[in-house]
């Protein structure tokens, strides 16, 4: 695996590195006996790429614990994160979507380790080295997806809906959308573009979840011990990856083309799961907001509960792989 990586600089620097620190968060979740998620393939990930094969996977590595501000606090957000957008997806699925699609997928194994429906189609959109990497660990641990499984090569910063047409997307068919980690990335432009492309391929009855950190952060913000940790543990400098420029309101552009947009802080679903990061002074993560969209009619022409709506549709459990 690691003679892969080594051929592979996608997952080296940059936002590019990310995608290993979720991992290395999601495999942390894995192994608590409270865990919100479990991804069993993410530690190869980590362990896989030169770069991170000194990060901890499991609790017990962790010597601060929960206090840790990179693997405890950073990694319970994107334990529950993954807990809150898997639930959301299958959701969708259970009401007869069979269409999903994971804009800038990264080491996301959703397609593998999610209990899908019959039917089920999940297109997975990164750059050719993300995917490259991806594979290789995948295909040397034996990972088999349990939904139809297409993986698209494309730059989301340009136009990639009719690479995605080729790719066999339906666009008559609605759609489950994810843009997890993403958007926080894009230049204003190209998060503009996107969502004009999610609108123009969604039928009725399809969704969008995605996140967003409006604004830009106050200095004592900034120099959160999150933030801090990232850029001198794990060699990620967040705030200068994150578009420094104004970022637009996608929820309003959203509302405006017809969808129905609600916003919930990370803090809203620790509420709910009774696990997860909590609000904390000057906190890195008190302006990130998630946001879930749909367009037209629920499919099969249900309403949309509140749960449901908010992506916090607790009887996802049932259908999660455990």
């Amino acid at each position: 695996m690691r003679a892969a990586a080594a051929v592979n600089p996608a997952v080296a620097a940059g936002v590019g590195r990310t995608a290993l620190l979720v991992a290395a968060a999601r495999a942390i979740e894995t192994h608590r006996p409270d865990a919100l998620a479990r991804d069993p393939f993410a530690e190869h990930f980590v362990r896989a790429a030169p770069a991170s094969a000194g990060w901890p996977v499991r609790p017990d590595q962790v010597p601060a614990g929960e206090a840790d501000p990179l693997w405890g606090r950073l990694g319970r957000y994107f334990g529950l994160r993954t807990r809150v957008l898997d639930d959301h997806l299958l959701r969708a699925a259970r009401q007869g979507v069979r269409q999903v699609v994971l804009l800038g997928a990264g080491l996301d194994c959703r397609a593998f380790r999610l209990d899908w429906p019959p039917g089920c189609v999940v297109h997975e959109v990164d750059t050719a080295g993300m995917l490259t990497f991806k594979q290789a660990v995948l295909d040397r641990v034996g990972a088999v997806p349990t939904a139809r499984r297409r993986v698209l090569a494309a730059d989301l910063r340009l136009d990639w809906s009719e690479a995605l047409r080729a790719a066999g997307f339906d666009a008559a068919a609605p759609t489950a959308w994810l843009a997890e980690g993403l958007l926080l990335y894009l230049p204003a432009a190209a998060e503009r573009r996107l969502v004009a492309t999610v609108d123009r391929l969604s039928a009725p009855g399809s969704s969008l979840a995605y996140e967003v950190k409006p604004g830009v952060e106050a200095p004592r913000v900034r120099a959160s011990p999150v933030y801090a940790a990232a850029r001198q543990r794990a060699g990620i400098d967040l705030l200068s990856l994150f578009d420094g420029g104004p970022r637009p309101d996608t929820a309003g552009d959203l509302t405006a083309r017809g969808w129905t947009v609600t916003a919930r802080t990370p803090y809203d679903f620790t509420a709910v799961h009774g696990r997860g990061p909590r609000p904390e002074p000057d906190d890195a993560l008190a302006a990130n907001r998630w946001c879930f969209a749909t367009r037209g009619e629920e499919v099969r022409g249900r309403g949309r509960s509140r749960s449901a709506e908010h992506g916090d549709d607790g009887a996802a459990a049932a259908a999660r792989r455990r």
